[in-house]
């Protein structure tokens, strides 16, 4: 009898320290993001390092999250896959506490914020704590001591998991990640919009989103939305954020967004912050017409602005099918690391060439790399890459290219002039580069080209007047 009552003390004793050893870590996860805000400001190279190996290793607590149920429930007839659960959840709690690590060093280096990072990483300590939770009543339902609760937390885990899941996607791949191709037919059962009502040959999509692209998305997007304002969309436009509505229709000078562009540059509030190029007097004229118009997604024209470069562009040509070339653009993306991203489901809109995870180490090797792929590529986004003027030689046999981000690059314009033989190009991003005065002579005569973007070099036009309402 002494011995057993020992026995009971001693696991009473071990239990009670599991708890407390539980809420102990519980505590710390909750107060991670109030320690450690996530202030969209980048807190050390260090911690990207570390933090990039996050995506490596998150797939391996997912994977053992979801075979603990089928474990569980095969287990049923075979006793050894049921005790095989136990270890595997054991694995799946000491695998997802780095992993969250990683991810919380990966969002606070870069200086990642917005409301789809916070849920993400909110998710995550969820998720963490349900696994510890897991672990800690397993024991107690497999002696048939408890019947429901470890059920129901597995349960909660899982959909925790699937929900956290959903976030990180939307980071990497933008919140209609799943949806964007749904059937049409499916989406009312789903009470999911076929999409923003935004006309391409609008004012709004030529002239007010390009602007906004440029100088405003950087700390306004889905994975940076300072002060819960989004100004990548449409939609998200329209709706403001913290600080209320930005856009007022018919009501310039009662728009949030107008009056944070034309603000002094002194004044704490003005946008865009952190010495960022700011909007040109006529760009601010622009947003102004525009808002007084009715801020409209599908007008083509707005009264009193006469626009001299404002020419319709011709449909966009097709491109050859890339199908077969499908394995070779899979090798490529795992071996080098460049993604090849199909524009819609049919082949003839052709590829767009994403850089952003490995922007330092590419440059014009991996580019050359590239030429066979060349004649799908419609959109090359190489900003803040390792790329040269060396580029403009491959770049030139890139036929379909309509849109070219070079921003942040160290090109300096030298061989620009090679670019005239891309007749489909309309879109060229230069901004932060080197280039000279004596690029834009040569972009001059480049026809078909009408958005150029020259902010913050030696070839930006000399506008003192910028920062003051026109």
């Amino acid at each position: 009898m002494i011995a057993a009552e020992k026995i009971t003390v001693r696991r009473t004793s071990i239990a009670r320290s599991a708890w407390i050893r539980v809420l102990g870590v519980s505590v710390m996860l909750i107060a991670l993001p109030f320690v450690f805000r996530l202030d969209g400001r980048a807190h050390g190279d260090w911690l990207q390092f570390f933090g990039r190996f996050h995506p490596v290793l998150l797939h391996l607590p997912i994977g053992l999250i979801v075979l603990v149920p089928v474990l569980e429930i095969t287990g049923v007839k075979r006793p050894a896959l049921r005790e095989a659960a136990g270890f595997v959840l054991s694995v799946a709690l000491i695998v997802a506490l780095p992993t969250l690590a990683l991810g919380y060093m990966l969002a606070y280096g870069a200086g990642d914020s917005g409301t789809t990072v916070t849920l993400h990483m909110s998710g995550a300590i969820a998720l963490c704590i349900g696994l510890m939770l897991c672990v800690l009543m397993r024991p107690a339902w497999a002696a048939r001591a408890q019947a429901n609760i470890y059920p129901s937390l597995l349960v909660a885990t899982l959909l925790v998991l699937v929900w956290t899941s959903h976030q990180g996607g939307s980071i990497s791949h933008g919140s209609d990640y799943l949806t964007h191709y749904m059937p049409t037919a499916l989406r009312p059962l789903l009470r999911i919009s076929s999409g923003e009502n935004v006309s391409p040959d609008s004012f709004y999509a030529r002239h007010i989103n390009p602007v906004l692209d440029a100088k405003c998305v950087s700390c306004h997007s889905a994975s940076n939305a300072k002060a819960g304002l989004r100004l990548d969309t449409y939609d998200r436009l329209m709706r403001g954020g913290q600080d209320g509505t930005s856009i007022l229709p018919g009501k310039p000078d009662a728009s949030m967004l107008l009056k944070r562009v034309t603000l002094p540059n002194t004044d704490r509030h003005f946008m865009p912050a952190e010495g960022r190029t700011p909007l040109t007097t006529e760009e601010i004229s622009w947003i102004r017409a525009w808002i007084l118009a009715g801020a409209s997604p599908i007008a083509t024209t707005v009264p009193g602005v006469n626009i001299a470069a404002d020419h319709s562009e011709p449909p966009p040509q097709p491109v050859d099918d890339y199908s077969a070339l499908m394995p070779e653009i899979l090798r490529m993306q795992q071996g080098q690391g460049a993604k090849l991203v199909p524009v819609s489901g049919k082949a003839s809109d052709g590829l767009i060439l994403r850089t952003v995870d490995i922007s330092s180490t590419f440059g014009d090797a991996q580019l050359a790399q590239l030429q066979k792929f060349a004649p799908y590529i419609v959109e090359a986004e190489l900003g803040r890459t390792a790329v040269t003027d060396a580029a403009f030689d491959t770049l030139s046999r890139f036929t379909h290219l309509r849109a070219l981000h070079l921003e942040g690059t160290s090109i300096t314009g030298t061989g620009i002039a090679k670019l005239s033989a891309l007749s489909q190009l309309t879109y060229l991003n230069l901004s932060s580069t080197k280039v000279t005065p004596d690029s834009v002579t040569v972009l001059k005569k480049m026809p078909n080209l009408r958005h150029v973007y020259l902010f913050n070099t030696a070839a930006q036009p000399d506008d003192t007047s910028a920062r003051k309402t026109p």
